[in-house]
C-alpha cells in the first residue's frame, strides 16, 4: 500500500528479520517485550563487523561447548578441567543447580573439591521431578568412587530445600555423609531488614566468638 493512501492511525508493518529477532529475545529469560524490541534496534544501529562477531559467539557456543561426562559442567573438553584436576579433593562432591554457581563457588577460593551439576530443581509447580535432573549420574558417581561427603549448594529457597532433602534420602543408603550450605545474616547487612526464616537459619547456626 502507498504510504499516502495508508489509513491514518495505522502503523507499518514491522519488517520480518525485525519481528523474528525480537520474537528470539522475548524468549530469552528476563527478556521482556520492551527490552526485546531495544535490543533488537540496538543492533540495528551497531556496526556490521560487532553483529557478525555477536552471531559468530552464539554460533561456536552451540558447536563446542558440551556437557561434562562426570558433573554435568559446561566446557569445551570432556572431562572439564575441574574433573581433570588431580590436585583437587576427590572424596568431595558440591551438588549445585546451574553451572552459574560453579563460577560464583570458586571465586570465594574457600572449596577445592568436585561439583555436580542437576540443571535444575525439583518443582512440581513447573512440572519438573527428580526424574528430570541428573541424579543418576550424581548417585554412581558416590557410589562407584571414593567420595565421603556431599555438599548440597542448591538455592535457600522451597525448591532448593525440597531437593536437597531428596538427594539426602537418596543418598542415604550408601552411606555417604550428605551436608548443606550454613545460612544466615550476609555480611554488611542490618537486622532490621532480615526476614523470619533468615534470622532463624542465623540463631539456629550461629557460631563460638
Amino acid at each position: 500500500m502507498d504510504p499516502a493512501t495508508r489509513p491514518a492511525g495505522r502503523p507499518a508493518a514491522t519488517a520480518a528479520p525485525v519481528a523474528r529477532l525480537i520474537e528470539a529475545f522475548h524468549k530469552l529469560p528476563g527478556i521482556g517485550p520492551k527490552m526485546a524490541q531495544r535490543l533488537t534496534y540496538h543492533l540495528l544501529r551497531t556496526r556490521e563487523e560487532e553483529v557478525r562477531g555477536l552471531a559468530e559467539a552464539i554460533v561456536e557456543l552451540k558447536e563446542k561447548i558440551v556437557f561434562c561426562s562426570r558433573c554435568r559442567n559446561v566446557t569445551e573438553i570432556d572431562p572439564c578441567g575441574i574433573c581433570s584436576d588431580t590436585q583437587r579433593d576427590q572424596s568431595t562432591i558440591c551438588v549445585v543447580e546451574e553451572p552459574l554457581d560453579i563460577l560464583a563457588l570458586e571465586r570465594s577460593r574457600q572449596y577445592a573439591g568436585l561439583y555436580h551439576v542437576l540443571h535444575g530443581v525439583v518443582s512440581p509447580m513447573d512440572g519438573v521431578g527428580p526424574e528430570d535432573l541428573k541424579l543418576d549420574d550424581l548417585v554412581t558417581r558416590v557410589r562407584d568412587g571414593n567420595v565421603t561427603e556431599v555438599i548440597m549448594a542448591t538455592n535457600p529457597n522451597l525448591e532448593g530445600e525440597a531437593t536437597a532433602m531428596y538427594v539426602g534420602k537418596l543418598l542415604e543408603p550408601i552411606g555417604v555423609r550428605v551436608t548443606r550450605l550454613a545460612r544466615g545474616l550476609p555480611t554488611g547487612s542490618d537486622l532490621e531488614y532480615a526476614d523470619d526464616t533468615t534470622l532463624a537459619r542465623a540463631l539456629e547456626y550461629r557460631q563460638n566468638v
